[in-house]
């Protein structure tokens, strides 16, 4: 099934006195990028979180959140560096002496120094925190996916309907065609033979240039391998793999398509419904970007 590159999903439990958080967010992205946050407690729990998001998410940048929220043991801690502390007081008492300054060095002033005191997460000791985030993560997980896929269906089946007016256009194209054709080619006899109104010098090769010129206009190559990529587009949306750069691909050959069309069918009616084709074909350009 087709899947969309954005997705939430989110589990929370109890613990501690307080509560845990898992988040799992993603986004469109080129390519597949995994961003990570954990407390410094769960750190080992990293390179497990993201084999798993990769296994189900093949494009997107996907990040994960785990919140430590309340509770005794999810606060933080502070730290004081005695030693850098001591050879503050004893430079600044130096420079002191040196430019003779007055003042005093006290507690204020040395805790103005970032490096003295420092605040750090405290510590998580309990093995029963990663179970639950694991639990909690999975959860998520599946939740993210199911967004996924849900949206990814949403934007199959709009580009499904999307494909229905492509054809209908195109098959109009198609019907048009061949009176487009004879009709260049009957103008332009007209035009020979007025200018040669004396007399045709050799009516045989004169319709051979003709019709060969009138072929020009002729769209049928290009209609059907336009058919061909709408055939597998509508394919590759059926598909359990990773298509969304297929289906860039598809659009942008049944853009030349068209364009083609459009440049060679020289006809008012035609050039309607090849602009439809190309509004049409803009829209679903824009949704298959979210696609996986």
């Amino acid at each position: 099934m087709i899947k969309s590159m954005t997705g939430y999903g989110r589990r929370e439990t109890a613990w501690a006195g307080g509560s845990v958080v898992v988040e799992l967010r993603s986004v469109n992205h080129r390519f597949c990028e995994v961003v990570i946050r954990l407390p410094k407690a769960l750190f080992s729990l990293e390179e497990e979180f993201k084999r798993k998001i990769q296994h189900r998410c093949t494009r997107g940048r996907t990040e994960l959140t785990t919140s430590l929220l309340g509770g005794k043991e999810s606060g933080k801690s502070l730290s004081l560096d005695r030693s850098v502390a001591r050879q503050y007081h004893r430079l600044l008492g130096d420079l002191k002496r040196e430019l003779r300054l007055g003042g005093t060095i006290d507690v204020p002033l040395l805790a103005g120094f970032r490096d003295i005191v420092s605040v750090t997460d405290q510590p998580v000791a309990d093995r029963r925190l990663a179970r639950s985030v694991r639990r909690l993560f999975a959860g998520a997980l599946a939740d993210l996916d199911t967004m996924r896929r849900r949206e990814g269906g949403a934007l199959a089946r709009d580009a499904r309907s999307r494909l229905q007016v492509i054809r209908e256009a195109t098959a109009s194209i198609e019907a048009r065609t061949p009176q487009v054709v004879q009709g260049y080619y009957e103008r332009m006899k007209a035009r020979v033979e007025k200018l040669l109104a004396s007399g045709l010098p050799d009516p045989g090769r004169l319709n051979q240039e003709l019709a060969l010129y009138a072929d020009r206009c002729d769209v049928t190559e290009e209609l059907t391998r336009l058919e061909s990529h709408l055939v597998q587009f509508d394919a590759a949306l059926k598909s359990k793999e990773s298509v969304g750069r297929t289906l860039d691909f598809l659009l942008q050959e049944m853009g030349r398509e068209v364009n083609t069309i459009g440049s060679k069918a020289n006809d008012a009616e035609i050039a309607t419904r090849v602009v439809h084709i190309k509004g049409e074909l803009e829209k679903i350009r824009e949704q298959v970007q979210n696609i996986e």
